[in-house]
C-alpha cells in the first residue's frame, strides 16, 4: 500500500497494492457483474423483440440500438476519461482535483446532451439514411429513437458518475449504480412489451424511465465517498483553463477513437442488411455474444484502469507492472472462459434469444465465429484499459484508426468471397489489429512512467 498524502486523502482506499491479484478482484468483480448486466438487458431486449412474429422488430431493434450507440458509445470519453483522470488524482493524493475533475466532467456532459437534444431530429435521419433496412425496419428504429432521445441528460451524466465511482476504486456502489438500472430496465421491459403490449415503444420507454431513476441514484452513491476524500470545491481550480484543456485533450482522443469503434460496428450492421432481414437478425443474435465477452472482460480493463492510473499519478513503475500483469493473466482466463461456454452453449442460448426458426438456422450457421472472438478480443480490451488509465489517449486514437483502415480494407477483399462469413472474419481481423497496434506502443509507455507528470 502506498504511503504519503493519497492514502491520507482517502484511507479506505489501496491505491496501489504490493500484491495487485486480490485487488484486481475487488474492482474487477463487481465490475464484471454490473457490466454483464448491460448485454442482459440487450438480450431480453432481442428476446421480447424476437419473439413477437415479425423479424422486423429485431431488425429495429438492433438499427435502433446502434444509433444509441453513436450518440452514447461515442461520448464513452465521459467515462473513461473520467476514471483515468480521478484515478490519477486519487494516486497523486489531490483531493481538491478530485471534485475538480468531477465538476469538470458534469458540466462537458450537461453541454453534450443539451446539443444531442437540439440536433436530434439530423441524427436520426442522418442515421437511418446509413441502412438499406426495410421500410418496417426504419419505422420501427425511428419510433424507439424518438421516445428514449430523451434519456439523453441523464445517460451522459451517468457515465460521468460511473467514471467517477470507478477511479476512486468504489467498484461496489459501480455495481449498484448499473446493476439496480439494468434491473430496473429489464423489469419495465417484460412489463410493457409482453404485460402490456406496447411493442417497441415498450422497450424504448423502459429505458427512458431507468434512466433518469439512475441519475438520482448516482448522486447519492457519489455523495458519501465525496465527504470522505476530503478536499474542497475550488472554483479556480475547475475553471483552470489548463486543466480544462487537458480534459478536452484526453476526451477528443477517446471519442475518435470510440467513434471508430461504433463505425465499425454500424458497418458491421449495415453490410449484414443489405443481405436480407433473415441474415440482419441473427446477426443482431449473436453480436449479443460479443456483448457479454466484451462486457465481462470490461470488467478487468477497468480494474486496469484504476490502478494503473494510481500508478501513473504516484509515478511508481513497479505497481504499474503488477496491475498490468495481474489484471492480464485474469482477463485470459476469462476469455478462455466465454470461448468455451459459447462452443458448448452456444446454440440454446441462440433459441433463447429467439423462436423465428430461420433466424436461429442461419444464426447457428456463423456460431463459429463468435466461439473464436473471445480469444482474439481480449488483448484490446485489456490494452485500452492500460492506456485509459495512463490517460495515453493519443496513441488509442492512432491504433484505432489504422484498425478500422484494415477492417474496412478487409470486408471489400472478403464480402464477395465468402458473404457473411466474410463479414464475420473481418471482424475478427479488426479486433486482432487493435490489439497490435497498442502492443506495439506498450514498452514505450512503461519506460515513460514516472518520467513524465500524470495527466
Amino acid at each position: 500500500m502506498t504511503e504519503g498524502p493519497a492514502a491520507e486523502a482517502n484511507p479506505r482506499v489501496t491505491v496501489i497494492p504490493a500484491n495487485p491479484h486480490r485487488q484486481v478482484w475487488r474492482l474487477a468483480g463487481p465490475i464484471i457483474l454490473s457490466n454483464l448486466s448491460v448485454p442482459l438487458l440487450g438480450a431480453v431486449d432481442t428476446a421480447v423483440m424476437g419473439h413477437l412474429p415479425d423479424p422486423a422488430y429485431l431488425g429495429g431493434v438492433a438499427v435502433g440500438q446502434v444509433l444509441f450507440s453513436y450518440i452514447y458509445w461515442g461520448f464513452g470519453f465521459l467515462r473513461m476519461g473520467t476514471t483515468g483522470l480521478i484515478a490519477q488524482a486519487l494516486g497523486a493524493g489531490d483531493a481538491d482535483e478530485v471534485r475538480a475533475a468531477l465538476a469538470r466532467a458534469l458540466v462537458l456532459a450537461a453541454l453534450l446532451a443539451g446539443g444531442v437534444l437540439l440536433l436530434q431530429l439530423p441524427i436520426v435521419r442522418g442515421g437511418l439514411a446509413l441502412f438499406e433496412a426495410s421500410p418496417d425496419v426504419e419505422s420501427l428504429a425511428h419510433a424507439y429513437y424518438g421516445i428514449r432521445i430523451w434519456g439523453a441528460p441523464a445517460a451522459l451524466a451517468n457515465y460521468v458518475a460511473l467514471g467517477w465511482l470507478l477511479g476512486m476504486q468504489r467498484a461496489g456502489r459501480a455495481l449498484v449504480l448499473v446493476a439496480a438500472m439494468n434491473a430496473l430496465n429489464i423489469v419495465l421491459d417484460l412489463w410493457f412489451v409482453v404485460g402490456l403490449g406496447w411493442g417497441i415503444e415498450g422497450v424504448a420507454a423502459a429505458t427512458l424511465i431507468s434512466e433518469w431513476s439512475a441519475f438520482g441514484l448516482g448522486l447519492w452513491l457519489m455523495a458519501g465517498p465525496l465527504r470522505r476524500a476530503g478536499g474542497r470545491w475550488d472554483r479556480a481550480r475547475i475553471r483552470d483553463p489548463g486543466r480544462i484543456a487537458g480534459l478536452l485533450r484526453v476526451n477528443r482522443d477517446i471519442f475518435i477513437r470510440t467513434l471508430c469503434l461504433i463505425s465499425a460496428f454500424a458497418w458491421f450492421t449495415a453490410k449484414g442488411a443489405e443481405m436480407g432481414d433473415i441474415t440482419l437478425a441473427a446477426n443482431a443474435v449473436l453480436i449479443n455474444f460479443q456483448t457479454f465477452m466484451a462486457y465481462g472482460l470490461d470488467g478487468f480493463a477497468h480494474a486496469a484502469e484504476a490502478l494503473v492510473g494510481g500508478a501513473v499519478g504516484a509515478r511508481d513503475r513497479a505497481a504499474f507492472r503488477r496491475a498490468v500483469q495481474a489484471s492480464s493473466v485474469w482477463a485470459l482466463g476469462l476469455a478462455l472462459i466465454f470461448a468455451a461456454s459459447y462452443a458448448l452453449l452456444g446454440k440454446a442460448i441462440i433459441a433463447a434469444l429467439t423462436g423465428i426458426p430461420e433466424v436461429r438456422a442461419v444464426a447457428a450457421a456463423y456460431l463459429p465465429w463468435a466461439v473464436a472472438s473471445p480469444l482474439v478480443s481480449v488483448w484490446s480490451f485489456q490494452l485500452d484499459g492500460i492506456y485509459i488509465g495512463a490517460t495515453w489517449t493519443r496513441e488509442m486514437r492512432n491504433g484505432m484508426a489504422v484498425s478500422i483502415f484494415v477492417f474496412l480494407a478487409a470486408t471489400w477483399l472478403l464480402l464477395p468471397v465468402m458473404g457473411n462469413d466474410g463479414l464475420w472474419l473481418a471482424l475478427l481481423i479488426f479486433m486482432a489489429a487493435r490489439g497490435l497496434t497498442l502492443g506495439l506502443w506498450y514498452p514505450r509507455l512503461e519506460r515513460a512512467i514516472a518520467l513524465t507528470p500524470p495527466g
